[in-house]
């Protein structure tokens, strides 16, 4: 059994007002054998889309290279644009050395509310994935049923967007709203081929794919 602990601790800018939130990179990353191209970071994996889809928006000219320039151009941009990253995963086994969600077992989680408890301006969650079981979403929801806090549904179009209300270390009575953004890896591209808006704009341009539809979803999320 594979002992696949997170390799990176959060990364929470001080001016933070929102947080992505995944669940681990690939094991891969927790024993230091990243493949060309993967960037020893947060969402590093060349496999993902998460920069991708950011250096799209945003026009980055991200470097996808393990290397301290690419890192510290993550690290920049989080920071200018308020944004840090504390994935809800602490630690989980694995029979099976590999990335699938489905794989985790004996699943340990970060107490999330501490890290937004220390840091009073974040508002927002943004989920690089649903509530498939061991996605962001589901693990959420099990964090919260613990801590006897109700996740509340906004709207349920994709993405969902729910909201849940708690009190901090200080003693603030915070809202936060959480949004679960389809996932940013290959995996989830069967689902966004079903989904109707999708679908509605490949009919009008044959040339639309799954990675612009995520850049349109992310767009509007992370520039509010």
């Amino acid at each position: 059994m594979f002992l696949h602990k997170h390799p990176y601790q959060p990364f929470i800018p001080k001016n933070a007002t929102k947080l992505i939130v995944g669940t681990l990179p690939p094991p891969r990353f927790s024993i230091q054998k990243l493949k060309q191209g993967d960037v020893d970071f947060c969402y590093g994996s060349i496999d993902g889309h998460l920069w991708k889809i950011l250096n799209e928006i945003f026009q980055l000219n991200l470097y996808f290279e393990t290397s301290d320039i690419a890192i510290q151009q993550r690290k920049d941009f989080l920071t200018e644009k308020s944004i840090g990253i504390c994935d809800i995963v602490a630690s989980c086994n694995r029979e099976k050395i590999d990335a699938s969600d489905l794989g985790m077992k004996n699943i340990k989680l970060r107490d999330l509310n501490y890290f937004i408890s220390k840091n009073p301006k974040i508002e927002t969650l943004l989920l690089t994935g649903g509530n498939s079981k061991n996605g962001p979403e589901y693990h959420l929801r099990k964090y919260l049923k613990t801590k006897k806090i109700e996740l509340i549904p906004i709207s349920l179009d994709t993405p969902r967007i729910h909201n849940f209300s708690f009190e901090d270390t200080s003693k603030v009575f915070r809202k936060i709203k959480v949004v679960s953004l389809t996932a940013p890896s290959g995996a989830a591209n069967r689902a966004v081929g079903s989904n109707p808006t999708y679908k509605l704009l490949k009919q009008k341009n044959p040339n639309f794919n799954t990675f612009d539809f995520r850049v349109l979803q992310y767009k509007k999320f992370f520039n509010q």
